[in-house]
């Protein structure tokens, strides 16, 4: 998953990183009943992230890679039981 985020330099990326993925996860939960049930008691994303400031390269490349990205996932990786 790709994000462009903006915010005060005050926030702490792993703030922002904890709010996503922790919102996302409630917001998805309750919509999907079943992710529920399979991740009762456990965290429904990895606990990693990369972060990386925009510095000497502009917003619109930024942008511009993001869009650029496939979501063709069958060809990247196999989900298993």
């Amino acid at each position: 998953m790709h994000l462009l985020v903006s915010c005060p330099p005050t926030i702490a990326p792993a703030k922002i990183v904890q709010y996503l993925k922790g919102r996302s996860s409630k917001i998805l939960q309750e919509e999907y009943n079943q992710l529920k049930r399979r991740y009762w008691g456990q965290h429904l994303w990895s606990p990693g992230y990369f972060c990386r400031t925009v510095g000497t390269v502009t917003q619109e490349i930024i942008k511009a890679y993001i869009e650029d990205q496939t979501d063709d996932i069958e060809k990247s990786f196999k989900i298993t039981k």
